[in-house]
């Protein structure tokens, strides 16, 4: 067993978690898991500071993972207040410490998500084991990572921005969608419609194209009234949510290569998880011309497993400390 007591953080645009890591057995284990909306702290390093000061055994250094690009040791968080660096988290006692995207802690953890913790979405039980990985997914925004591996068992976590990548519209309502929303943002990205303000904004499109009113505020609202019954407008807004996802997974495992599967991660689809399974993700996925036999041999899955980016970030902070 590895004495090492280290600090794991994922930090997105709404909550902060943090815990404690050992090595047992050759695998990371959580221990003092901790949860609070990022809200409650003024500032970054304070939540952190709040954290380490209930801790009874202080942690020698750490790796946090944040919804946001890392540029230089430091964060902007895209959707949160909330600044800061590597150097500021050191004054704290953290040596070796390191900010990761939460995207790519998430690509670390989810090989070793145990298979209970994960939800079939379609196609074979295993990838490619010696094939990248692919994990996406919505939640406060969309997040894009992938996980490199070869035949020699390395890997590599590619941290990305893929959620501000263009949305492609897949069929002429999508046009339509993709032109009322050009009104507003002028440039369309995945992020605009697939999370949870994207939800929104989808619903509000498909009003407009319905040629009817609509007042919901609240993405929790579409969610909810859809899984209540599927045949409402709701049940449609999120029909197509999760064709897109569908759609967006599919040109990601394009892109990557993700042979080895492709997770699906966020806050939302563990929520509509029923809905999900019966909705038109796994076909969309699967519809890429020429390249549907290449997608149908790769699994897709949704990971339930609500501390998986801790997991990533556990195995990167072994791996820096040495």
């Amino acid at each position: 067993m590895n004495d090492k007591i280290l600090l794991v953080g994922d930090v997105g645009g709404t909550n902060a978690r943090f815990a404690l890591t050992r090595m047992v057995d050759g695998r990371p284990v959580l221990e003092h898991h901790e949860s609070f909306p990022a809200s409650e702290h003024p500032t970054f390093l304070g939540g952190v500071k709040a954290f380490l000061d209930g801790c009874d055994i202080k942690p020698t250094g750490g790796v946090i993972a944040v919804a946001g690009p890392v540029t230089d040791g430091e964060i902007d968080l895209t959707n949160s207040p909330w600044r800061v660096s590597e150097g500021e988290l050191q004054t704290l006692g953290l040596n070796p410490v390191k900010l990761i995207n939460d995207f790519e802690a998430l690509a670390w953890g989810a090989p070793i998500v145990p298979e209970d913790q994960l939800a079939s979405l379609g196609g074979p039980v295993d990838g490619d084991p010696h094939a990248t990985v692919a994990v996406l997914g919505p939640g406060t925004g969309f997040g894009v990572s992938a996980l490199v591996r070869d035949a020699h068992g390395k890997e590599m976590a590619m941290p990305s921005e893929g959620g501000h990548a263009c949305f492609p519209p897949g069929d002429p309502v999508e046009d339509e969608i993709l032109r009322i929303l050009r009104r507003r943002y002028d440039r369309v990205s995945i992020e605009r419609l697939i999370c949870g303000p994207g939800l929104l904004n989808m619903h509000r499109a498909l009003a407009e194209i319905d040629g009817r009113e609509t007042h919901i505020e609240d993405p929790a609202e579409i969610t909810e009234t859809a899984m209540k019954d599927p045949n409402s407008p709701c049940g449609a807004t999120l029909a197509r949510f999760c064709a897109i996802l569908g759609a967006v997974a599919g040109d990601i495992a394009l892109t990557t290569g993700a042979r080895g599967g492709v997770y699906i991660a966020g806050g939302i689809a563990p929520r509509i998880l029923p809905f999900l399974k019966a909705s038109p993700f796994r076909t969309r996925f699967e519809r890429k011309g020429r390249f549907q036999p290449y997608m149908q041999a790769i699994p897709t899955k949704v990971i339930l497993h609500k501390q998986a980016a801790l997991l990533g970030a556990a195995r990167v902070a072994f791996n820096e400390a040495g």
